[in-house]
């Protein structure tokens, strides 16, 4: 893949984004209706069905990088999707002008998300610092972080469902309860379905070029995979994320907004656990460095900014958490490039 011609990678490059960026209009809209039919509310719509989807790019991206020795590429296209997919939140917000949107989305789901993803990225931090305990080559924080994101998923359908929390709601705040009014019954709930899992599959396919457009760029450019993996492949496979919450927002589906941006930065954690056993020359987390560091402590502190923005709650306007996410993110990857 790395013998691809530069002009080759950069046009699978921008394939794959128109192709993604004109997919999520209807995906979205989809996934909305299935939420109201089936009953399982926006925000567990967005963490499970569009977070999930609209990440199987950047899993296949990490999984091809890893799988060819290029553990730099694989790590930094998962840290670097969730930081710029926070970014996206907001500059969703931006687009939102009735009220602020983490105010608006206000749910205990959407607060417990960063915290979960926060502890998970401190597991990675703490598995490439720590000794690297094995088993087949695959480290055991692999595993460990597939039962936190598991067990995130139980503990955002409980607290759905037993709150012991509750958001103060005001004029500004949207519920999320299905739509009122009639349902829409044209289309049978099986013929909806295989709609999702076609879209879903032609989200996917595009990983596999991402990923060898992106082995290829650091190739022929010199470029850090690092910064290859955070910067063009990390934004590549993070555009579903981006047309999916903007037209979210446009339809008013504003739990379905921040849970796919959440969710899907969940699910973008576990890229390390499939890359890490793609990688066959010992545990991914030992080749982690200083730039891989970085980006964990931008996912972090971007994601931490959204837990602050959803407790403070600003009633109007972008609020200080989303200028403090672009002004934090716009640091990052500065401080990335300086790493050279």
């Amino acid at each position: 893949m790395g013998a691809w011609p530069l002009w080759a990678s950069a046009a699978v490059l921008i394939g794959a984004a128109v192709l993604l960026t004109v997919g999520g209009g209807p995906f979205t809209r989809l996934v909305d209706r299935l939420a109201d039919r089936t009953g399982i509310g926006e925000t567990i719509a967005g963490i499970v069905m569009v977070g999930a989807v609209t990440s199987l790019p950047g899993l296949l991206t990490s999984i091809v990088a890893a799988s060819a020795g290029d553990t730099e590429l694989a790590m930094g296209n998962a840290l670097g999707g969730i930081a710029v997919q926070t970014a996206f939140l907001a500059l969703a917000d931006l687009y939102y002008r009735r009220s602020n949107l983490e105010h608006a989305a206000a749910s205990l789901q959407n607060l417990l998300a960063p915290v979960v993803l926060a502890v998970m990225l401190g597991v990675v931090l703490m598995a490439g610092a720590g000794p690297q305990v094995t088993v087949a080559g695959v480290h055991i924080a692999s595993p460990v972080l597939v039962g936190c994101y598991l067990y995130w998923l139980h503990l955002s359908r409980e607290v759905r469902d037993r709150p012991l929390w509750r958001v103060v709601h005001t004029k500004s705040t949207r519920p999320d309860l299905p739509e009122e009014g009639p349902s829409d019954t044209s289309e049978r709930l099986s013929v909806m379905w295989v709609k999702f899992v076609l879209l879903a599959a032609v989200v996917a396919g595009t990983g596999y070029a991402v990923g060898g457009a992106g082995l290829s760029v650091a190739a022929q450019t010199g470029l850090s995979s690092g910064v290859v993996g955070a910067v063009v492949t990390g934004v590549v496979t993070s555009l579903p994320e981006l047309v999916t919450v903007l037209f979210a927002v446009r339809i008013r589906a504003l739990h379905l907004a921040i849970g796919d941006i959440v969710g899907g930065n969940g699910f973008d954690v576990l890229f390390l656990s499939a890359a890490d056993v793609a990688y066959r020359d010992g545990s991914l987390y030992a080749a982690m460095g200083p730039r891989v560091v970085l980006l964990i402590g931008l996912a972090i502190v971007l994601n931490l900014l959204v837990a602050a923005g959803l407790i403070r709650r600003d009633e109007s306007g972008i609020g200080f958490e989303g200028v403090a996410i672009l002004l934090v993110y716009a640091v990052g990857v500065v401080s990335l490039a300086a790493l050279g």
